[in-house]
């Protein structure tokens, strides 16, 4: 059988690599602290659940409109509004199976082959092998800390050719669980946009940032773009990983493009899935994401703090997300051994920088704290006792 080029290509996902061993330890008896899959511990809210449970009491479920459920596109058009104060107007929304079904299709629609993408190093692995699968040809820019590991203006000014066709951002970023400022994603998008790109603007993360000194939860990149195609996500702050429920806002000429990619690659996405998300829209709902949201940031000082005293510094403290990306260098070892050793013999799972791109693949190493904070703190010991060994 001959596998096809596009598939050769695709390199492993080291995050789900380091799970699969973990679970082979667990499977031989060892308590193995798993701080390496970027998955909340609480799960979806009661009501949401509440929810699932009774639409699955054996009535016939039927697809949706490949674009989703109306009355969920208008929960989360009515999200933006209330939320961060922008206006969407619900015909702009695509319901798909999970975030990645939003970039596949944003992807499917914009990308011919040969095209030239600008993404920042470090950052989500799955976004550039995405538009890879459809021929781009993806221009991995290195960022620092000066930059908070994220794009900023003179970084894709310096890096455009007359290849680039789109730039992709994640803010807040995994695996950093660093922002770019507001006034630089806005100069980024203005600057692709005068030069006839696209721009993508993955906010999955966007609800578990910080709020401002007032408040104020952060604003999406449509406030600033109205044409950028931004990814979001039930799996972060609804905690509904499991459920593959995501959405995309596209520009309006977009839409039906969208629509008829979804049509032929997904037909819907979950029907169950689509009719509970709705409760999360719910006063109680989202008091609850709120408490949780709280309850990350709590957990990132726990983490942060710890990982400073044993001496695994954090160059960029984080202010969404739930990730922490730490330098290893000062112990000698690469990050994949690190993690290697790590996982062997202190029993923590972590995930090596060489995921997240080549600039830091060496020297960095991705924490998630979407772990139950007796985890973290077992966690935080059993690896400042395994760098006593070295």
């Amino acid at each position: 059988m001959k596998i096809s080029q596009r598939a050769q290509s695709v390199a492993p996902f080291y995050a789900m690599e380091f799970g699969k061993r973990a679970a082979a330890l667990e499977a031989q008896g060892h308590h193995v602290v798993k701080l390496s899959i970027g998955e909340p511990d609480f799960g979806a809210p009661p009501a949401v659940l509440d929810v699932m449970r009774e639409v699955m009491d054996g009535r016939p479920m039927t697809y949706t409109a490949a674009l989703g459920l109306p009355a969920l596109r208008q929960a989360i058009a009515d999200f933006y509004l209330t939320r961060h104060d922008v206006v969407v107007d619900p015909s702009r929304i695509i319901v798909t199976s999970g975030a990645s079904a939003a970039l596949v299709l944003a992807a499917a629609a914009l990308v011919d082959p040969g095209d030239e993408v600008l993404i920042g190093d470090p950052s989500y692995p799955c976004n550039r092998q995405i538009v890879e699968s459809f021929g781009a040809r993806v221009a991995l820019v290195p960022t620092a800390a000066e930059t908070r590991f994220q794009l900023d203006a003179a970084s894709v000014r310096s890096h455009w050719t007359d290849r680039t066709r789109g730039v992709m951002v994640a803010t807040p970023s995994n695996p950093t669980g660093t922002s770019v400022p507001t006034d630089e994603l806005a100069a980024i998008c203005d600057l692709a946009r005068e030069r006839g790109a696209w721009r993508i603007v993955d906010e999955i993360y966007l609800n578990l940032s910080d709020h401002d000194a007032q408040g104020r939860p952060p604003r999406s990149a449509l406030s600033s773009d109205p044409d950028a195609v931004v990814i979001n996500s039930f799996s972060k702050y609804f905690g509904m990983t499991g459920w593959r429920l995501g959405w995309c806002v596209a520009p309006e000429p977009l839409v039906p493009v969208l629509e008829r990619l979804a049509q032929n690659y997904f037909l819907c996405a979950s029907a169950p899935a689509q009719h509970a998300a709705l409760a999360g829209f719910t006063p109680e709902s989202l008091a609850v994401c709120e408490a949780r949201r709280i309850e990350f940031a709590e957990r990132r000082a726990l983490v942060v703090d710890g990982l400073e005293r044993i001496g695994l510094p954090v160059p960029v403290p984080p202010d969404g997300a739930f990730y922490v990306y730490f330098d290893v260098s000062r112990t000698g070892l690469t990050s994949w051994r690190f993690c290697e050793r790590a996982l062997q013999e202190a029993h923590v799972a972590l995930t090596p920088g060489r995921d997240f791109g080549v600039h830091t693949a060496d020297t960095h190493v991705r924490l998630s704290y979407a772990a139950s904070t007796d985890d973290l703190r077992e966690g935080i010991d059993r690896l400042e006792k395994f760098l006593a060994t070295l």
